[in-house]
This record gives structure tokens, C-alpha cells and sequence, in this order.
């Protein structure tokens, strides 16, 4: 079977017509405490039909305060029998919310829930795969793990891991706080692909000399690396003037049009499920991307359940060498018991729906 990646038209016509049968909807509540004993919070979205169940993770909430599915339990008009676009259509409708989230980007991860627990299923009802439907051969994902370095940075989140998995490499969120030490310890370890400066999150920047610095400092030290995110101010654009090959959008890309709207003229893009929102738009980037000749790379936010392996399906098909921000949840743990998975993760697509077959620690 041929990869058909480069295509430059969305596959999202292979998946709309799918035909599906829903006959109720279920919630379940993921929990796991992560590093920096971070505690988070999901749900899975659970979608029933014909004696089978789809599932949909929904990360759009970080503390349970009544607005979490699993606490809300919405009795949402879902039943019927329908094609795949024409329920995400009807989803698109619907009051998914008790009271409007905080933030607006939330409704896009509620929303992502329910359209990829619809494609599980209507998959699933079908007999057939993701991977068959779309015509693609799922290929080994690359993957790095995601972390900050703590309230005091120290390598040590970073040691730790190395010392569990020698090969892994890592995505680090960059901190003003970074001492000049630390940067050239983290860069002498030689494990970093992207470096996230987090600059689209709304973040006040407190002490503009020392981000500068810090840029500076980074440019250096991991010359090759991807920067995700980079401040939109006049003089980091100055900074980054001759590394825009190297400069990667997330936050700023909920759609295809997007791609080419960012403040930088930058090449990569971390294409991030959830934050899209939508599968018809997901398709849309991934073509638009293909159009321009675009690197990709996959994102999450946090998964805990069916939706990390879900990532790490669309990561094997559409860019599967690339830094790929889906590292098995295991490695979000503060200090993570037994094995862990090394990169390249072999394709395990299950032989029907949108999942990943879960190995130990996963």
C-alpha cells in the first residue's frame, strides 16, 4: 500500500460518508498524577450503537469544578442514524457546556471528543480501519517527551528520564528562569528537537531584557532544534530573523487558513487534533500542509485514555519521522514504574475504529 501524504487534496471525503448508528452516550473519568504532581483530569466520551462503542477523549478542563462531561453528564440529542459529517454537523449545534468554558479554545477540545468518538465508531460499525479507509500505510512514530524543568529549573526531569530511557528526546518549555549553566547542561546531553517559548498562551511578559536573553542563549545552545511558539514582540522577530526554517506554530493553528496567518513567516507546524477541533479541518491542514511543503509534527495536550493513542495513529500516518509531541502518557509521570516505550513506536493500529492497541505502560 502507497503513502499518499503528499496529496495535496484532504482524504476527508474517504470518511464522510461513513454511516453510523448512535444509540446513547456514556462518560467516564480518567485521573492520573503527573510530574510536578500536576493532577489531570479527562473523560471518555463513549458513544454506543449496534452492540459496539466508540471512544473520544475530552481534555478540554484541568479541575473538576461541576463543567467536567463526567460531572455535567449532558443529556445531548445524539441518537439516530446518520453519515460521519452529518453527526459533526449536528454536534457543531449543541450546547456542549453547562455555562461557557473560560476559555474559548476549550469548546474545540469538547468538540474533538465527540467527532473522534464518532469516527471510532462508525469505523468500528463498518469492520474496517482508519488506515484502510484512508489509504495510507501506518509507518513507526517518532515521538519526544514534553516536559517543563520545574519552578527552579534543574536538568534533573531531564537525567531522570535519560537514565530510564537512553534514546528519548525531548521537547522543553522554555523559561526566562533558565540559567546560562543550565541551557548549556540540557544542550550538552544533545536530546532536545523543539524548544516551546509558549509566546501565544496570553502570558504577560514580565521582564522583556531577560526573555531576550534567553532567546539568545537558546539560539545558541540548540542550533538545530525546532522553536515552537516564539514571543510576538519586535524583538524577538529581530532575533529569529535567520531561523525562520527552524520557527514552528501551535497555539495560533485551529485551521488551515491559520497556517498562513501566523506573525511569523515560519515553515513547521504542530498540528495538535484537539486544539482543531474539527476532523474536516485536521484533513484540510494536513493537505494545506502538504500543498506548501510544510514539516509537520503531531501535538497533545494531556491525554490520558484513547486519545494519546489516537494522536499517535494520525502521528504514524500522516508525519511519522518528525518530533511528534505524543509520547506515551507514562512519560508525563513524575517517576514512571517499569519500562517504558522507546521511539520509533511500532504501528499498532487495531483492526477496526481509530485506536492504537495499548502495549505495558502505556
Amino acid at each position: 500500500m502507497q503513502r499518499e501524504t503528499v496529496n495535496s487534496e484532504s482524504l476527508w471525503p474517504r470518511l464522510a460518508g461513513l454511516p453510523l448508528v448512535i444509540e446513547a452516550c456514556e462518560y467516564d473519568r480518567l485521573h492520573a498524577v503527573l510530574a510536578h504532581e500536576f493532577e489531570r483530569i479527562t473523560t471518555h466520551v463513549r458513544l454506543v450503537g449496534e452492540g459496539r462503542d466508540g471512544l473520544g477523549e475530552d481534555v478540554s478542563v484541568f479541575r473538576e469544578d461541576g463543567t467536567a462531561l463526567h460531572e455535567s453528564r449532558p443529556s445531548l440529542s445524539l441518537a439516530g442514524e446518520w453519515t460521519l459529517a452529518g453527526f459533526c454537523e449536528h454536534v457543531a449545534t449543541l450546547t456542549l457546556w453547562p455555562e461557557p468554558p473560560e476559555w474559548d479554545g476549550a469548546r474545540r477540545f469538547r468538540n474533538w471528543a465527540f467527532e473522534s468518538a464518532a469516527l471510532d465508531l462508525a469505523l468500528r460499525q463498518a469492520g474496517r480501519s482508519l488506515h484502510d479507509v484512508l489509504g495510507l500505510q501506518p509507518q513507526p512514530v517518532r515521538f519526544v517527551n514534553s516536559l517543563g524543568l520545574g519552578k527552579e529549573p534543574s536538568i534533573e526531569p531531564v537525567r531522570r528520564r535519560l537514565a530510564r530511557s537512553p534514546g528519548v528526546r525531548f521537547k522543553l518549555d522554555a523559561e526566562s528562569t533558565w540559567a546560562p549553566e543550565l541551557v548549556d547542561e540540557v544542550a550538552a546531553t544533545r536530546a532536545v528537537d523543539t524548544i516551546d517559548f509558549k509566546g501565544h498562551y496570553g502570558l504577560e511578559v514580565k521582564h522583556p531584557e531577560a526573555l531576550g536573553a534567553l532567546y539568545d542563549r537558546v539560539l545558541v545552545a540548540f542550533p538545530d532544534a525546532y522553536l515552537e511558539d516564539p514571543h510576538d514582540l519586535p524583538e524577538i522577530a529581530r532575533r529569529l530573523g535567520d531561523h525562520l526554517g527552524r520557527v514552528s506554530y501551535d497555539a495560533p493553528i485551529k485551521s488551515a487558513d491559520d497556517i498562513g496567518a501566523t506573525p511569523l513567516a515560519a515553515r513547521a507546524v504542530n498540528v495538535k487534533p484537539s486544539r482543531i477541533g474539527s476532523l474536516r479541518e485536521l484533513f484540510n491542514v494536513y493537505a494545506r500542509c502538504a500543498r506548501d511543503g510544510r514539516p509537520m509534527y503531531g501535538g497533545g495536550m494531556g491525554e490520558l485514555g484513547v486519545g494519546r493513542g489516537q494522536i499517535e495513529l494520525l502521528a504514524a500516518l500522516f508525519h511519522p519521522d518528525a518530533p511528534n509531541d505524543v509520547a506515551p502518557s507514562a512519560y508525563n509521570e513524575e517517576d514512571p514504574t517499569g519500562d517504558l516505550p522507546v521511539s520509533p513506536l511500532p504501528p499498532r493500529p487495531e483492526a477496526t475504529g481509530f485506536r492504537w492497541a495499548t502495549s505495558t505502560h502505556e
